[in-house]
């Protein structure tokens, strides 16, 4: 008889969640190369379309009562506004939303979705370095990839500090891991979408 092996599974919330995203995210990195946003601005501009699709889609969430109790300083962690104003910068329309949004989820579901765009930050450390060779940065075309106030690091870890202290059953873990995944593949989505409209390139 064998027993559950409880050391492939860890015991943080927030590690775990990465743990079942590490597929769609290295996939979804892979797709961001092949579609080499920082080779030109006009592929960029098509990037931050996705950006933007992605962020206005969760604006209810960093604004939501419910999770503002948990997280204090969640609407001004939204990166919606900072998108849109890149859009402006880079002279390309808003886009329209695109079908399939995420709607009123659970607590649970709502933290598995913020935990991939929160995640991001990271991420956008070495994507704001790409940008700057594009003439590109914090204040002019890139907002949306600029440093938080206080620092990635240290609100990245008072995001999964409180993530992680949250009592959840295992309904709502599956919840939150299933969600988490969800945005990853929504991300993908609104990524291809944004390609596939691109304006035809002389």
């Amino acid at each position: 008889m064998t027993t559950p092996d409880t050391t492939q599974r860890p015991s943080l919330r927030s590690q775990r969640l990465n743990q079942i995203t590490h597929e769609p995210h290295a996939r979804l990195d892979q797709l961001v190369k092949a579609h080499a946003p920082f080779e030109t601005r006009a592929n960029f501009a098509r990037f931050v379309v996705a950006q933007y699709l992605f962020q206005s889609e969760l604006v209810s969430l960093y604004n939501d009562p419910e999770l503002i109790a948990l997280v204090a300083d969640l609407p001004e962690r939204c990166r919606a506004e900072a998108a849109k104003a890149d859009l402006a910068d880079l002279d390309t329309e808003v886009p329209a939303p695109v079908a399939g949004a995420v709607k009123h989820p659970s607590k649970a579901e709502a933290l598995g979705w913020l935990f991939v765009s929160e995640g991001s930050k990271l991420g956008a450390a070495f994507l704001i370095k790409r940008a700057v060779g594009l003439g590109l940065g914090e204040t002019f075309g890139a907002r949306h990839l600029g440093e938080p106030a206080g620092g990635r690091a240290e609100g990245w870890k008072r995001f999964t500090r409180t993530l992680d202290g949250l009592e959840f059953s295992a309904e709502e873990e599956a919840a939150a891991e299933k969600a988490a995944i969800d945005a990853f593949v929504r991300f993908t989505v609104l990524l291809e979408q944004a390609y596939a409209t691109a304006p035809e390139l002389a």
